[in-house]
């Protein structure tokens, strides 16, 4: 599932899995679709 946060007057759609943020919601639930770790690289 995809979350919205709101900040700096734009809405993001963040992953539950992972954290990572869009701003386009799309783009967030097919990310969502391939996230398989809540553990992510590029996070740090």
């Amino acid at each position: 599932m995809v979350t919205q946060v709101e900040r700096d007057d734009t809405t993001w759609h963040t992953c539950e899995t992972c954290g990572l943020m869009f701003d386009n919601e799309i783009e967030a639930e097919q990310h969502e679709e391939r996230c398989e770790s809540s553990d992510a690289d590029y996070i740090q």
